[in-house]
């Protein structure tokens, strides 16, 4: 299994050669998405747990890593080694999602009765983990 900061790579490293750079807040999400349609297939999408924060679910390390781009975009390129079977399983999603407004991935996460507002549920929950059962079953 890989860890969040393996994917964050991947999928900025394939936004940058798309020409579609992404903010770390789309990032973030793009993650979210990878990690909740994973596991509603049986699959795992990365190891890291996922916190709920102000804006949304955040992987902390990759949130670390890329958090001095602020909302600019991540042009990057890593030489990341990703198995092609989990790649194809990923690329549709980077694709769809990329293409969204982030406020409105913001949103989306912040629906109630889906995972994150379980979680944050006003503020209460700040930075507490998002369980992945939940991520599968509520989104």
């Amino acid at each position: 299994m890989y860890g969040a900061l393996d994917i964050a790579k991947y999928v900025i490293t394939k936004c940058t050669k798309d020409k579609h750079p992404i903010s770390n807040l789309q990032l973030q999400k793009i993650l979210y998405y990878i990690q909740r349609e994973l596991l509603q297939q049986g699959l795992a999408g990365f190891s890291d747990d996922m916190e709920a924060w102000q804006f949304g679910p955040v992987a902390p390390a990759v949130y670390r890593q890329y958090c001095g781009f602020g909302a600019m975009p991540i042009r990057m390129q890593y030489n990341v080694k990703i198995e092609q079977d989990y790649v194809k399983l990923i690329v549709p999603i980077i694709e769809r999602k990329r293409q969204l407004n982030p406020w409105d991935m913001v949103s989306d996460t912040h629906s109630v009765g889906k995972a994150w507002d379980i979680i944050y549920r006003n503020g209460l929950g700040d930075h507490q983990v998002i369980p992945k059962e939940l991520i599968k079953n509520k989104g």
